[in-house]
């Protein structure tokens, strides 16, 4: 039952087990569903979706799976009848209740389409026109039986228009990080600070206890890592041209990484485009206040985890070719590709964050260039996901 919804779902990036799928089909069976297609949608959603961070996924694949479904002839006549009965009494044209009976979405977002080349200003009741209040199809705050809302609060909604709003693509973890998302992007951060880094230096009581009590009262020491701020991160961050569309997200990624305080060491560089024989102390990349790369990788050791944040987007020579470089007042002697290759050999653990949606990586101008960086350096989308992504691998020594 609803296998090409299952399909779909795994399709829109829901992780959707076959225990969880048999949970649901136990679940419909019981009548848990309540016989309606929301009821539907609620279950099915409790049952299959493991993360808030996913709902978003799981109303795209519904509308899309469900979107066509029409209204039987014997739904509708109850509905009538109860729209019929109901106090204050409705009065339901011969249209009206033909439309009801043969809603098509089609049809209504072509009518849609029309009046919306028609209209000129804003409309307050009436039939027709887009608008609140009145009888039109298209709006808000008025009746029709077979009408689609345009801004305003919905009170009776069926689940496909449910779906349709998306109210839960705010809490997805593969969105471009924004201002409200940024606390919780930092506390993945913190997971850099574990105690699985540094010396056992901390005596453990409860272990040593239990160690001594199993020996039979001979004394034996456990000593345990303390939670102290071991991890020394270095940021590394694009800076002008191609980056600009992305200052703001870049600034917000700055200032929250600056203000944390769960690293020992926490270092930021900058570069445009690609690292050639200077990188840069401030995002001006100016000559006058750089360091050249080879004294930055003798300065700073392999423990530290590099981020490199940018849109790796740039012609193909200023990546491969000496002299390359587009800043006229820099002569490159070798082509950024062997530089990066270095700082990659250099460093324990690195990764590159890119705010363009990875699914653009492979057509998007940079595209030539996004594919060889990703192959010198793990690359990850600049979102929640990519974030927590990017630290799992910065976890794992190369």
């Amino acid at each position: 039952m609803f296998i090409h919804f299952f399909y779909l779902l795994r399709s829109y990036g829901v992780p959707v087990s076959i225990t969880e799928w048999m949970v649901l089909m136990e679940a419909l069976s019981q009548g848990l569903a309540f016989s309606s297609l929301y009821g539907f949608y609620c279950l099915a959603r409790a049952v299959l979706v493991k993360s808030e961070t996913q709902y978003d996924r799981y109303d795209q694949a519904f509308h899309h799976c469900f979107k066509g479904v029409e209204t039987s002839d014997e739904l509708a006549e109850r509905a009538l009848k109860w729209l019929e009965n109901a106090l204050p009494p409705l009065r339901i044209s011969p249209e009206e209740r033909k439309l009801f009976q043969e809603w098509d979405l089609d049809e209504l977002r072509q009518q849609l389409e029309e009046r919306l080349k028609e209209q000129k200003g804003q409309h307050h009741g009436g039939g027709k026109w887009i608008g609140t209040g009145g009888t039109s199809p298209f709006g808000h705050s008025g009746y029709h039986p077979a009408g689609v809302r345009l801004g305003g609060q919905s009170v009776n909604k069926s689940a496909v228009k449910v779906a349709a709003e998306r109210n839960f693509k705010g809490f997805r973890a593969d969105e471009t990080i924004g201002v409200r998302q940024f606390e919780v992007a930092l506390r993945k951060l913190r997971q850099l600070s574990s105690k699985n880094e540094g010396p056992k230096d901390e005596l453990d009581i409860d272990k040593t206890i239990e160690s001594t009590a199993d020996k039979g009262g001979l004394l034996e020491l456990v000593w345990s890592r303390g939670r102290k701020n071991t991890v020394k991160l270095l940021l590394i961050m694009d800076s002008g041209g191609s980056m600009i569309p992305h200052t703001r997200i870049c600034s917000q990624l700055f200032s929250a990484v600056n203000k944390a305080t769960h690293f020992k060491d926490l270092k930021f560089f900058y570069f445009h485009n690609c690292i050639y024989e200077h990188i840069f102390l401030d995002p001006a990349c100016r000559l006058s206040n750089s360091l050249k790369t080879e004294e930055f990788l003798r300065n700073i050791g392999p423990e530290y985890k590099v981020v490199i944040v940018g849109d790796a987007s740039m012609a193909p020579s200023e990546l491969t070719m000496v002299g390359g470089a587009i800043d006229w007042s820099m002569s490159n002697n070798e082509p950024g590709i062997v530089w990066l290759q270095r700082i990659a050999s250099h460093f324990n653990h690195i990764t590159w964050l890119n705010p363009i949606p990875d699914e653009y990586w492979h057509w998007t101008a940079g595209a030539y260039t996004i594919a060889i960086i990703k192959d010198i350096i793990p690359m990850y989308e600049l979102t929640l996901e990519g974030i927590d992504n990017a630290i799992k691998k910065l976890k794992v020594k190369k």
